[in-house]
């Protein structure tokens, strides 16, 4: 041992110390950007599969993946819509292939075909983007059951179907990342949004418990909880009889936007974050409700209902 210490010494000795110093800050240089490559991986040629592609955070999101050249699979009920957004899509200096795919998510029957088609059109699914949804606009005393079960399939068995369907390429091939897009409303309830709210809290209840079970086998899932954004989600919304609101709330109109929320969906895939929360200063009722749930309970009870 002391013989490697002496030749160890003699070798600084040769060096210099100023030449060690120099070493040594190359190496922590080197160090430092190989972690920051590492977190800034790129998404050149990934596969991404995006549901609820036509509009809103699905169409910001198709936009941001395809500047970083991403392969993309693009999927809503309305074809006509999917056009639109690819052909805004090709202005985009971009060689990666885009697949359109329509599909209604609460069509669950149907979903196990849809995906055996895609993964033959492209390979496989390197990332799924479970964005299709509906919100809702109506007390849960006035709302019908029908209405309740409708927003459930799409929120919550059509995102668990589709997922499933795609899962088991993923495991063959030890990666992938499944990405579900929640909501605040996921982590505590509001006026008008019962069924809603129940949709998003079964969403973090399964894909908390998928991460546990497919962590080991190198998949990563991801939930994505807004808060206000601007899109068209409150005119979409259903009321008590089934019907679409048609009309845009206020604090809707005024919030982030889908594109502010994309570049941050970005950030998460490139770190494998598990959870990220966005919006504005409704965020810290989720922080509120954690630390303070009495204190949270009075707040929340005046808020103005919309």
């Amino acid at each position: 041992m002391s013989g490697c210490l002496t030749c160890a010494t003699e070798h600084v000795n040769r060096l210099g110390v100023s030449s060690l110093v120099e070493i040594i800050v190359h190496l922590r240089m080197a160090a430092i950007i190989s972690l920051f490559l590492k977190s800034m991986g790129s998404l050149r040629g990934k596969r991404i599969w995006i549901t609820g592609a036509s509009s809103g955070i699905g169409e910001a999101l198709a936009q941001a993946c395809r500047v970083e050249g991403a392969e993309l699979i693009l999927s809503a009920r309305r074809l006509s819509e999917l056009e639109r957004v690819a052909a805004k899509l090709a202005t985009v200096d971009s060689s990666a292939p885009i697949t359109l795919q329509v599909l209604d998510v609460s069509d669950t029957a149907g979903i196990p075909a849809v995906v055996t088609s895609v993964i033959q059109q492209t390979g496989g699914i390197d990332i799924l983007v479970n964005n299709a949804g509906i919100s809702q606009r109506s007390y849960a005393v006035d709302t019908s059951l029908d209405v309740d079960r409708r927003i459930m399939e799409v929120n919550f068995f059509g995102t668990v179907a589709l997922t499933k369907a795609v899962l088991p390429d993923m495991l063959a091939r030890k990666s992938g990342m499944i990405i579900v897009i929640s909501s605040i409303s996921g982590k505590f309830g509001f006026y008008l949004r019962s069924a809603y709210s129940a949709s998003k809290h079964a969403l973090h209840g399964f894909f908390e418990s998928l991460r546990m079970e497919v962590w080991n086998e190198g998949i990563r899932v991801m939930l994505v909880c807004p808060g206000k954004i601007r899109t068209n989600i409150s005119l979409n919304a259903l009321t008590a009889d089934g019907s679409a609101h048609q009309t845009m709330d206020e604090a809707q109109a005024t919030g982030k936007s889908a594109e502010a929320l994309a570049t941050r969906i970005l950030q998460g895939i490139r770190h494998e974050e598990e959870e990220v929360f966005f919006g504005g200063s409704e965020m810290k009722a989720v922080w509120i409700k954690r630390y303070f749930p009495r204190l949270f309970s009075r707040l929340i009870r005046k808020q103005k209902p919309e």
